[in-house]
């Protein structure tokens, strides 16, 4: 056995582990450099980080999604000599139907786990006294939080990490780990238990589907963005334990339980009326001719003749 086989593959690329471990290092070793001097910044001008508040989670979300997509292009660039817009994040032609369609898949899936709550007497709404300015600045904030927080997810689980797996034939595989790993970072959230953890699991299975059907960011980020957002500023559900970032949403909730069908404190990603969405809506991702890949991406992510 040839030790180099170890590294590397027959057309002379590093490997998809090692590749994997390359960006990991290089992204862990950068947000906590990164992360010291930018909460260093905020504490000097007055906005010291305090877990799960918006600036922490803005700031936070947007440094890291610059370093997914910063350490994404460059290890594409150097490992696999793929340009930028391999990541799936730049505007290519069909960029603006998948965000599109993504928008109207999350928010159907979002209603789907809703109405079966409802069905069962779980959860009931009402329409928030607030003022409706309150209402309006609350749906406002919570969609720019939201969106950046959704989108530095995407760029880092369904993103080079994913991808880099997927050119070696190994998505499936790849799917099932940045799926266990998007589960294991919400466990610090609120109120989170067993069964929001297999949801967040099961929430990475479906996101893996979406970007494997269109093989870009857009599609997925438009799932994640809308699934949060209705929950937190339509609906007043809190959103993975959280309820802090949707102070004045358009309804109130009014939850019944039991917890396991409703998911209690944690949001209904806590519950079984989420899973029963996210398995109907990860098998119509799956089967239903919705979208499609655009050519370019399809070539610059499929897995290569031999690996």
């Amino acid at each position: 056995m040839n030790i180099s086989t170890i590294f590397f593959d027959r057309t002379t690329t590093l490997r998809s582990g090692w590749r994997f471990a390359i960006f990991s290092l290089a992204f862990i070793f950068a947000v906590t450099r990164v992360g010291a001097v930018v909460f260093g910044a905020m504490t000097a001008f007055g906005f010291p980080p305090r877990l799960f508040s918006l600036a922490t989670l803005f700031v936070n979300s947007t440094v890291w999604l610059s370093l997914s997509l910063l350490f994404g292009w460059v290890c594409g660039k150097y490992l696999e000599n793929l340009p930028f817009r391999a990541l799936g994040a730049w505007f290519t032609r069909l960029w603006l139907s998948h965000f599109a369609m993504g928008c109207l898949i999350g928010a159907i899936t979002v209603g789907v786990a809703i109405m079966t709550a409802v069905a069962f007497g779980g959860l009931r709404f009402g329409a928030n006294a607030a003022d409706s300015s309150a209402i309006v600045i609350t749906a406002l904030v919570s969609l720019a939080i939201f969106a950046v927080a959704a989108a530095f997810e995407e760029a880092l689980f369904r993103g080079y990490i994913l991808q880099t797996f997927a050119r070696s034939g190994l998505a499936a595989f790849a799917i099932a780990m940045t799926s266990i790993f998007f589960g294991a970072v919400h466990l610090g959230n609120p109120n989170a238990g067993y069964i929001s953890t297999a949801n967040t699991m099961l929430a990475g299975v479906w996101f893996g589907v979406a970007y494997l059907k269109t093989r870009d960011l857009w599609f997925v980020w438009g799932l994640h963005l809308v699934w949060n957002w209705m929950q937190g500023s339509i609906f007043g559900i809190e959103v993975s334990g959280l309820t802090e970032i949707t102070t004045a949403p358009v309804l109130t909730e009014i939850d019944s339980g039991p917890v396991w069908l409703t998911g209690g404190d944690y949001g209904i990603e806590g519950g079984i009326a989420c899973t029963i969405a996210l398995v109907i809506s990860t098998l119509a991702v799956q089967f239903l001719p919705l979208v499609k890949p655009d050519e370019e991406m399809l070539a610059l992510t499929s897995p290569r003749a031999v690996l």
